[in-house]
Protein backbone atom coordinates (compact mmCIF):
# COMPACT_ATOMS: atom_id res chain seq x y z
CA UNK A 1 0.00 0.00 0.00
CA UNK A 2 3.08 2.43 0.44
CA UNK A 3 4.26 1.79 -2.16
CA UNK A 4 1.13 3.05 -4.09
CA UNK A 5 0.68 5.40 -2.81
CA UNK A 6 4.47 6.93 -3.29
CA UNK A 7 3.66 6.11 -6.76
CA UNK A 8 0.77 8.34 -6.96
CA UNK A 9 2.56 10.58 -5.33
CA UNK A 10 5.28 10.96 -7.35
CA UNK A 11 3.66 10.81 -10.45
CA UNK A 12 1.13 14.53 -9.29
CA UNK A 13 4.43 15.80 -8.90
CA UNK A 14 6.16 15.05 -12.09
CA UNK A 15 3.88 16.32 -13.61
CA UNK A 16 3.45 19.68 -11.49
CA UNK A 17 6.50 20.10 -12.35
CA UNK A 18 6.30 19.59 -16.23
CA UNK A 19 3.18 21.86 -15.77
CA UNK A 20 5.08 24.64 -14.37
CA UNK A 21 8.37 24.05 -16.57
CA UNK A 22 6.01 24.37 -19.46
CA UNK A 23 4.08 28.00 -18.05
CA UNK A 24 7.98 29.26 -16.96
CA UNK A 25 9.40 28.15 -20.18
CA UNK A 26 7.05 30.75 -22.97
CA UNK A 27 7.78 27.62 -25.28
CA UNK A 28 5.06 27.68 -27.64
CA UNK A 29 4.42 24.22 -27.98
CA UNK A 30 1.57 23.48 -29.31
CA UNK A 31 -0.12 20.32 -27.02
CA UNK A 32 -3.27 18.75 -28.32
CA UNK A 33 -6.81 19.74 -27.32
CA UNK A 34 -4.84 23.29 -25.99
CA UNK A 35 -3.65 23.92 -29.30
CA UNK A 36 -4.88 27.38 -31.00
CA UNK A 37 -2.91 27.00 -34.46
CA UNK A 38 -3.74 23.81 -36.11
CA UNK A 39 -1.28 21.84 -38.09
CA UNK A 40 -2.42 19.32 -41.06
CA UNK A 41 0.50 16.55 -41.95
CA UNK A 42 -0.10 13.55 -44.23
CA UNK A 43 -0.97 10.01 -42.08
CA UNK A 44 2.02 7.94 -42.19
CA UNK A 45 0.65 4.04 -43.15
CA UNK A 46 -2.92 5.49 -44.11
CA UNK A 47 -4.64 4.99 -47.88
CA UNK A 48 -5.95 8.28 -48.17
CA UNK A 49 -6.64 11.53 -46.35
CA UNK A 50 -5.32 13.93 -43.77
CA UNK A 51 -4.34 13.95 -39.72
CA UNK A 52 -5.20 17.40 -38.00
CA UNK A 53 -2.86 17.45 -35.27
CA UNK A 54 -4.81 18.48 -32.52
CA UNK A 55 -6.86 15.84 -30.10
CA UNK A 56 -8.57 15.00 -27.02
CA UNK A 57 -5.17 14.82 -25.40
CA UNK A 58 -2.78 16.79 -23.06
CA UNK A 59 0.86 17.03 -24.19
CA UNK A 60 3.54 17.97 -21.56
CA UNK A 61 6.93 19.13 -23.57
CA UNK A 62 9.96 17.82 -21.11
CA UNK A 63 12.13 19.85 -23.07
CA UNK A 64 12.13 23.83 -23.36
CA UNK A 65 13.80 25.94 -26.19
CA UNK A 66 16.13 25.55 -29.19
CA UNK A 67 18.43 22.66 -28.12
CA UNK A 68 18.41 19.18 -28.77
CA UNK A 69 17.45 16.55 -27.78
CA UNK A 70 13.92 17.94 -27.65
CA UNK A 71 11.22 15.27 -25.84
CA UNK A 72 7.92 15.51 -24.96
CA UNK A 73 5.31 12.87 -23.51
CA UNK A 74 1.65 12.45 -22.77
CA UNK A 75 -0.70 10.65 -20.30
CA UNK A 76 -3.81 10.43 -22.35
CA UNK A 77 -2.90 7.88 -24.91
CA UNK A 78 -2.73 4.12 -24.98
CA UNK A 79 -3.89 4.17 -21.61
CA UNK A 80 -0.33 4.60 -20.69
CA UNK A 81 2.61 7.05 -20.76
CA UNK A 82 3.95 7.63 -24.19
CA UNK A 83 7.28 9.73 -24.54
CA UNK A 84 8.74 11.73 -28.06
CA UNK A 85 12.85 12.29 -27.94
CA UNK A 86 13.86 13.94 -31.57
CA UNK A 87 17.60 14.40 -31.34
CA UNK A 88 18.20 15.89 -34.94
CA UNK A 89 16.12 18.78 -34.93
CA UNK A 90 14.03 21.22 -32.54
CA UNK A 91 11.09 21.32 -34.54
CA UNK A 92 8.36 20.66 -31.55
CA UNK A 93 5.49 20.77 -34.18
CA UNK A 94 7.02 17.41 -35.04
CA UNK A 95 6.80 16.06 -32.03
CA UNK A 96 3.20 17.35 -31.54
CA UNK A 97 2.38 15.48 -34.81
CA UNK A 98 3.89 12.22 -33.53
CA UNK A 99 1.38 12.30 -31.02
CA UNK A 100 -1.18 12.99 -33.08
CA UNK A 101 -0.44 9.69 -35.16
CA UNK A 102 -0.84 7.93 -31.68
CA UNK A 103 -3.78 9.16 -31.22
CA UNK A 104 -4.73 8.35 -34.94
CA UNK A 105 -4.26 4.70 -34.45
CA UNK A 106 -6.04 4.39 -31.41
CA UNK A 107 -9.08 5.74 -32.27
CA UNK A 108 -8.89 2.95 -34.91
CA UNK A 109 -7.86 -0.27 -32.91
CA UNK A 110 -8.83 0.73 -29.44
CA UNK A 111 -11.25 -1.57 -27.92
CA UNK A 112 -13.04 0.32 -25.42
CA UNK A 113 -12.98 4.06 -27.16
CA UNK A 114 -16.51 3.90 -28.14
CA UNK A 115 -16.00 5.94 -31.76
CA UNK A 116 -13.29 3.39 -32.63
CA UNK A 117 -13.28 0.69 -35.77
CA UNK A 118 -12.35 -2.20 -33.73
CA UNK A 119 -15.35 -1.71 -30.71
CA UNK A 120 -17.95 -0.93 -33.23
CA UNK A 121 -17.07 -4.51 -34.85
CA UNK A 122 -16.88 -5.78 -31.56
CA UNK A 123 -20.10 -4.55 -30.47
CA UNK A 124 -22.22 -5.39 -33.62
CA UNK A 125 -20.75 -8.84 -33.16
CA UNK A 126 -22.19 -9.75 -29.89
CA UNK A 127 -25.58 -7.90 -30.34
CA UNK A 128 -28.01 -9.60 -28.86
CA UNK A 129 -30.91 -8.60 -31.54
CA UNK A 130 -28.78 -8.73 -34.57
CA UNK A 131 -25.27 -10.34 -34.30
CA UNK A 132 -22.83 -9.34 -37.55
CA UNK A 133 -19.94 -11.43 -38.58
CA UNK A 134 -18.75 -10.01 -41.75
CA UNK A 135 -17.45 -6.33 -42.14
CA UNK A 136 -15.61 -4.41 -43.98
CA UNK A 137 -12.58 -2.63 -42.90
CA UNK A 138 -10.18 0.20 -43.18
CA UNK A 139 -7.18 -0.71 -45.20
CA UNK A 140 -5.11 -0.11 -41.09
CA UNK A 141 -7.25 -2.44 -39.64
CA UNK A 142 -6.54 -4.79 -42.31
CA UNK A 143 -2.47 -4.03 -42.19
CA UNK A 144 -2.83 -5.32 -38.53
CA UNK A 145 -4.88 -7.73 -38.65
CA UNK A 146 -3.02 -9.93 -41.68
CA UNK A 147 0.35 -8.94 -39.41
CA UNK A 148 -1.29 -10.37 -36.22
CA UNK A 149 -3.12 -13.26 -37.76
CA UNK A 150 0.36 -14.23 -39.14
CA UNK A 151 2.27 -14.42 -35.34
CA UNK A 152 -0.85 -16.31 -34.10
CA UNK A 153 -0.35 -18.89 -37.03
CA UNK A 154 3.96 -18.64 -36.03
CA UNK A 155 3.06 -18.93 -32.51
CA UNK A 156 0.31 -21.63 -32.82
CA UNK A 157 -2.11 -19.84 -30.79
CA UNK A 158 -0.21 -18.38 -28.31
CA UNK A 159 -1.05 -14.84 -29.67
CA UNK A 160 -4.54 -14.87 -30.45
CA UNK A 161 -6.38 -11.68 -31.46
CA UNK A 162 -9.95 -12.95 -30.71
CA UNK A 163 -9.37 -13.54 -26.87
CA UNK A 164 -11.47 -10.24 -26.43
CA UNK A 165 -14.28 -12.01 -25.20
CA UNK A 166 -11.96 -13.85 -21.97
CA UNK A 167 -9.89 -10.28 -21.53
CA UNK A 168 -12.97 -8.32 -20.81
CA UNK A 169 -13.78 -10.97 -18.07
CA UNK A 170 -10.65 -9.94 -16.06
CA UNK A 171 -10.29 -6.64 -14.28
CA UNK A 172 -6.37 -5.96 -13.27
CA UNK A 173 -7.16 -2.22 -12.99
CA UNK A 174 -7.26 -2.08 -9.79
CA UNK A 175 -4.27 0.12 -7.98
CA UNK A 176 -3.89 -2.27 -4.95
CA UNK A 177 -3.58 -5.08 -6.79
CA UNK A 178 -6.57 -6.69 -4.84
CA UNK A 179 -10.06 -8.37 -6.60
CA UNK A 180 -11.51 -11.30 -7.60
CA UNK A 181 -11.54 -13.62 -11.22
CA UNK A 182 -14.00 -13.90 -13.24
CA UNK A 183 -16.49 -16.94 -12.61
CA UNK A 184 -15.85 -20.05 -13.96
CA UNK A 185 -19.04 -20.66 -16.24
CA UNK A 186 -18.77 -17.15 -17.15
CA UNK A 187 -14.77 -18.11 -18.62
CA UNK A 188 -16.26 -21.43 -20.02
CA UNK A 189 -18.61 -19.48 -22.20
CA UNK A 190 -16.22 -16.95 -23.31
CA UNK A 191 -13.81 -19.77 -24.01
CA UNK A 192 -15.77 -20.75 -26.31
CA UNK A 193 -16.04 -17.41 -28.82
CA UNK A 194 -11.86 -17.64 -28.65
CA UNK A 195 -9.55 -19.09 -31.75
CA UNK A 196 -7.87 -16.93 -34.11
CA UNK A 197 -8.52 -19.67 -36.46
CA UNK A 198 -12.27 -19.11 -36.54
CA UNK A 199 -11.02 -15.33 -38.42
CA UNK A 200 -10.95 -14.96 -42.24
CA UNK A 201 -9.57 -11.71 -43.92
CA UNK A 202 -10.47 -11.52 -47.56
CA UNK A 203 -8.92 -8.19 -48.69
CA UNK A 204 -10.81 -5.95 -46.73
CA UNK A 205 -13.59 -8.31 -45.71
CA UNK A 206 -13.68 -9.33 -42.08
CA UNK A 207 -15.55 -12.49 -41.01
CA UNK A 208 -16.10 -14.14 -37.74
CA UNK A 209 -16.69 -17.66 -37.70
CA UNK A 210 -19.13 -17.22 -34.91
CA UNK A 211 -21.28 -14.35 -33.90
CA UNK A 212 -19.92 -13.01 -30.54
CA UNK A 213 -16.69 -12.75 -31.45
CA UNK A 214 -14.79 -10.02 -30.27
CA UNK A 215 -11.05 -8.43 -31.24
CA UNK A 216 -8.34 -7.93 -28.79
CA UNK A 217 -5.41 -6.09 -30.54
CA UNK A 218 -3.69 -5.37 -27.60
CA UNK A 219 -0.87 -7.49 -27.49
CA UNK A 220 0.60 -5.76 -31.26
CA UNK A 221 -1.05 -2.39 -31.22
CA UNK A 222 1.55 -0.41 -29.17
CA UNK A 223 4.16 -2.10 -31.27
CA UNK A 224 2.45 -0.76 -34.65
CA UNK A 225 1.84 2.06 -33.86
CA UNK A 226 5.25 2.90 -32.91
CA UNK A 227 6.46 1.99 -36.30
CA UNK A 228 4.17 4.02 -37.30
CA UNK A 229 5.27 7.07 -35.18
CA UNK A 230 8.69 5.86 -36.96
CA UNK A 231 7.81 6.06 -40.76
CA UNK A 232 6.56 9.52 -40.30
CA UNK A 233 9.70 10.54 -37.71
CA UNK A 234 11.79 9.83 -41.30
CA UNK A 235 9.41 11.18 -43.73
CA UNK A 236 9.74 14.71 -41.86
CA UNK A 237 13.67 14.20 -42.19
CA UNK A 238 14.15 12.37 -38.66
CA UNK A 239 16.92 10.37 -38.36
CA UNK A 240 17.97 9.85 -34.49
CA UNK A 241 15.00 9.89 -32.07
CA UNK A 242 13.39 7.81 -29.44
CA UNK A 243 9.82 6.35 -29.30
CA UNK A 244 8.59 4.75 -25.80
CA UNK A 245 4.94 4.43 -25.77
CA UNK A 246 4.97 2.74 -22.48
CA UNK A 247 7.83 0.80 -22.46
CA UNK A 248 7.70 -0.31 -25.77
CA UNK A 249 11.17 1.36 -27.09
CA UNK A 250 12.00 1.90 -31.06
CA UNK A 251 14.78 3.64 -31.84
CA UNK A 252 15.21 5.47 -34.56
CA UNK A 253 18.90 5.69 -35.91
CA UNK A 254 21.98 5.97 -33.29
CA UNK A 255 22.77 8.91 -31.22
CA UNK A 256 23.92 12.39 -33.17
CA UNK A 257 27.68 11.34 -32.74
CA UNK A 258 27.05 8.05 -33.98
CA UNK A 259 27.09 6.35 -30.58
CA UNK A 260 24.35 3.26 -29.63
CA UNK A 261 21.36 3.98 -27.01
CA UNK A 262 21.26 2.50 -24.09
CA UNK A 263 18.72 0.72 -22.86
CA UNK A 264 17.92 -1.21 -19.71
CA UNK A 265 15.95 -3.96 -19.11
CA UNK A 266 13.19 -3.15 -16.07
CA UNK A 267 13.80 -5.99 -13.17
CA UNK A 268 10.24 -7.55 -12.26
CA UNK A 269 8.16 -6.07 -9.56
CA UNK A 270 10.59 -2.74 -9.09
CA UNK A 271 9.99 0.61 -9.95
CA UNK A 272 10.33 1.34 -13.61
CA UNK A 273 13.47 2.83 -14.92
CA UNK A 274 14.74 2.18 -11.16
CA UNK A 275 16.39 -1.15 -11.12
CA UNK A 276 17.88 -3.44 -14.53
CA UNK A 277 19.32 -6.50 -14.98
CA UNK A 278 20.95 -5.78 -18.54
CA UNK A 279 21.64 -2.62 -20.56
CA UNK A 280 22.19 -3.17 -24.48
CA UNK A 281 23.53 -0.80 -26.76
CA UNK A 282 21.53 -0.37 -29.56
CA UNK A 283 21.02 1.14 -32.86
CA UNK A 284 17.85 1.76 -34.93
CA UNK A 285 15.91 -1.65 -32.98
CA UNK A 286 13.46 -1.93 -31.03
CA UNK A 287 13.15 -3.28 -27.56
CA UNK A 288 9.83 -4.62 -26.13
CA UNK A 289 8.96 -6.43 -22.86
CA UNK A 290 6.17 -8.59 -21.50
CA UNK A 291 5.99 -10.04 -17.83
CA UNK A 292 3.90 -10.48 -14.90
CA UNK A 293 4.56 -7.63 -13.03
CA UNK A 294 2.76 -4.80 -14.42
CA UNK A 295 -0.85 -5.88 -14.41
CA UNK A 296 -1.85 -8.11 -11.77
CA UNK A 297 -3.74 -8.81 -8.56
CA UNK A 298 -4.53 -11.12 -5.30
CA UNK A 299 -8.01 -12.36 -5.09
CA UNK A 300 -9.05 -12.55 -1.27
CA UNK A 301 -7.50 -15.81 -0.85
CA UNK A 302 -4.38 -14.87 -1.70
CA UNK A 303 -3.95 -16.48 -5.15
CA UNK A 304 -2.07 -14.07 -8.12
CA UNK A 305 -3.02 -13.47 -11.01
CA UNK A 306 -1.51 -11.57 -14.41
CA UNK A 307 -2.91 -9.94 -17.45
CA UNK A 308 -1.42 -12.64 -19.73
CA UNK A 309 -4.30 -15.02 -20.90
CA UNK A 310 -4.05 -18.45 -21.93
CA UNK A 311 -6.58 -18.51 -24.72
CA UNK A 312 -7.15 -22.00 -24.27
CA UNK A 313 -8.02 -21.97 -20.68
CA UNK A 314 -9.31 -18.43 -20.04
CA UNK A 315 -7.03 -18.16 -16.73
CA UNK A 316 -3.63 -16.60 -17.21
CA UNK A 317 -0.60 -18.43 -18.70
CA UNK A 318 1.20 -20.85 -15.89
CA UNK A 319 4.87 -20.92 -17.43
CA UNK A 320 8.02 -20.60 -15.50
CA UNK A 321 8.75 -17.14 -16.65
CA UNK A 322 8.66 -13.22 -15.08
CA UNK A 323 9.41 -11.47 -17.77
CA UNK A 324 10.11 -11.92 -21.95
CA UNK A 325 12.51 -9.25 -24.06
CA UNK A 326 12.25 -8.65 -27.59
CA UNK A 327 15.03 -7.38 -29.53
CA UNK A 328 13.61 -6.77 -33.46
CA UNK A 329 13.97 -4.30 -36.18
CA UNK A 330 10.47 -3.32 -35.82
CA UNK A 331 8.33 -2.75 -32.84
CA UNK A 332 4.86 -4.83 -33.94
CA UNK A 333 7.65 -7.64 -34.08
CA UNK A 334 8.58 -7.50 -30.66
CA UNK A 335 5.49 -6.62 -29.37
CA UNK A 336 3.79 -9.73 -30.78
CA UNK A 337 6.35 -12.01 -29.78
CA UNK A 338 6.96 -11.25 -26.33
CA UNK A 339 3.51 -11.99 -25.69
CA UNK A 340 3.57 -15.07 -27.64
CA UNK A 341 6.79 -16.43 -26.31
CA UNK A 342 6.08 -15.44 -22.43
CA UNK A 343 2.88 -17.69 -23.23
CA UNK A 344 4.69 -20.55 -24.50
CA UNK A 345 7.26 -20.65 -21.78
CA UNK A 346 11.40 -20.94 -21.86
CA UNK A 347 11.71 -23.99 -24.25
CA UNK A 348 8.97 -23.43 -26.35
CA UNK A 349 9.67 -19.52 -26.46
CA UNK A 350 13.09 -20.21 -27.03
CA UNK A 351 12.72 -22.28 -30.56
CA UNK A 352 10.69 -20.18 -31.81
CA UNK A 353 13.42 -17.12 -31.20
CA UNK A 354 16.08 -19.02 -32.74
CA UNK A 355 14.40 -20.11 -35.20
CA UNK A 356 13.43 -16.59 -36.36
CA UNK A 357 15.85 -13.90 -38.70
CA UNK A 358 17.48 -11.14 -37.01
CA UNK A 359 15.11 -11.57 -33.65
CA UNK A 360 17.00 -11.74 -30.42
CA UNK A 361 15.29 -12.39 -26.83
CA UNK A 362 16.23 -11.88 -23.16
CA UNK A 363 14.05 -14.78 -20.70
CA UNK A 364 13.50 -13.91 -17.21
CA UNK A 365 12.71 -16.98 -14.79
CA UNK A 366 10.85 -17.48 -11.70
CA UNK A 367 14.42 -18.06 -10.15
CA UNK A 368 15.46 -14.21 -11.25
CA UNK A 369 17.67 -16.01 -14.31
CA UNK A 370 18.40 -14.53 -17.51
CA UNK A 371 18.54 -16.27 -20.70
CA UNK A 372 19.53 -15.23 -23.94
CA UNK A 373 18.89 -16.44 -27.37
CA UNK A 374 21.36 -17.84 -29.67
CA UNK A 375 23.95 -14.79 -30.80
CA UNK A 376 22.59 -11.89 -28.68
CA UNK A 377 25.42 -11.53 -26.88
CA UNK A 378 27.71 -11.79 -29.86
CA UNK A 379 25.66 -9.27 -31.42
CA UNK A 380 24.36 -6.90 -29.15
CA UNK A 381 26.90 -5.23 -26.36
CA UNK A 382 25.50 -5.90 -22.68
CA UNK A 383 26.00 -5.53 -19.39
CA UNK A 384 24.25 -7.35 -16.66
CA UNK A 385 24.25 -7.18 -13.11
Amino acid sequence: MKQIIHRRLYSALLLMILSVTMLLSGCNFPAGSKNNSPSVTQTPGASSGTLAAEGNYLIIPLTTGEVSPISACSYDLLHTVCTIQIYDSTDYNILNECFAVIDKYEKLFSRTLESAEVYAINQASASSTNPQTVFTVSDELKDILEFSLKYGALSEGALDISIAPLSSLWDFSDLEHKTNPPGNDAIAAARDLVNYKNITLNGNTLTFAKPGMQLELGAVAKGYIADRVKDFLLSKGITSALINLGGNILLVGEKPDGSAFNVGIQKPFEYRDAVVVAISELKDCSMVSSGIYERYFYDETGNFYHHILNSETGYPCKTDLLQVTIISKDSATGDALSTACFALGLEKGMALIDSLPDVYAVFITSDGKLHFSNGYLETIPTQTE
